[in-house]
């Protein structure tokens, strides 16, 4: 199987979000001029700089479909990790400027009530992009796909501020002004959050971390593999969407170098049994207890 093929179908999930966002922040842009609403313009804006954070993604899983070269043996996977690291910029980004607008509003004491219908045009986008939020998401899982994964929880943040924009204006017909600053706020302090786990993820896997719990099974599994006697060393790391496993194994000492491959084989063969392993180095020593 090709090993591009989950990446080609991530970018349509980035195809998605950006043509989701152009339709929704020149409608909301539209509808904010149009009803007199604050709210729903600054959502609209915020839906433009999101359109970066999409091109983002899809720039990252493009590179990341380039060929090894001789400056890259493993390919340009990780150029994902990358595209969802600078996702988790930018959602910062909206995050605190959506908190620091939303606490000016309040010091201020905006008075304008906007026109009633612009709530139910921020809770149509809203629905929208939570729509979009459930496409990518379900991709992005069925892939196994960071930088797709990051795009969706951005998705799901703007279906958020789309929310809050809508309790603000409604809140502002019961001259309750106030509900559009403190629901603003609620929504950015959850931006700055999911923006942070995006970027805690990224940084673990592009720092070579990796899953304790899932390299424990990876190394029940190698040591279930008949003619390994033990594990001395296993090493795991992310590669975007796949793993590269280094192990090093003892097998008896009285078997010739065939048989030793044989078993470095089946080990390999193992390992490429487990979703999204796309190397694994064998090393194979004598092991100490027959010495």
């Amino acid at each position: 199987m090709d090993i591009y093929d989950d990446i080609r179908k991530g970018e349509r999930g980035a195809w998605v979000s950006i043509t989701a966002y152009l339709l929704l922040s020149a409608f909301k842009l539209f509808s904010g001029y149009w009803f007199a609403s604050s709210a729903l313009l600054a959502d609209g804006f915020n839906n433009l700089t999101d359109i970066v954070a999409s091109v983002a993604v899809l720039v990252g899983l493009r590179i990341s479909q380039k060929p090894p070269d001789s400056n890259h043996a493993y390919g340009h996977l990780r150029a994902e990790t990358i595209a969802a690291l600078v996702a988790s910029f930018i959602m910062a980004m909206v995050g605190i400027q959506v908190i620091i607008t939303a606490v000016e509003s309040l010091f201020a004491g905006q008075k304008g009530t906007p026109d009633v219908i612009s709530a139910g045009v921020a809770l149509v986008c809203a629905a929208a992009m939570g729509g979009v939020y459930w496409y990518n998401r379900n991709l992005a899982r069925r892939i196994n796909n960071q930088a797709l994964m990051a795009a969706a929880k951005d998705n799901l943040s703007d279906a958020l501020v789309s929310v809050g924009a809508a309790v603000g204006i409604i809140g502002a017909q019961f001259g309750l002004p106030w509900l559009d600053g403190a629901a603003a706020i609620a929504v950015g302090i959850l931006i700055c959050k999911t923006a942070w786990d995006i970027f805690r993820d990224a940084t673990h896997n592009l720092t070579d971390g990796f899953d304790e719990g899932e390299l424990s099974d990876l190394k029940r599994m190698i040591a279930r593999t008949e003619g390994v006697e033990s594990i001395r060393d296993l090493k795991a790391r992310v590669h975007g969407n796949h793993v590269l496993v280094d192990v090093v194994i003892e097998v008896a000492p009285e078997l010739t170098v065939i048989q030793g491959h044989a078993i470095s084989d089946r080990v390999e063969e193992q390992m490429r049994k487990v979703k999204n392993v796309m190397h694994v180095h064998v090393h194979v020593e004598p092991s100490s207890n027959g010495i």
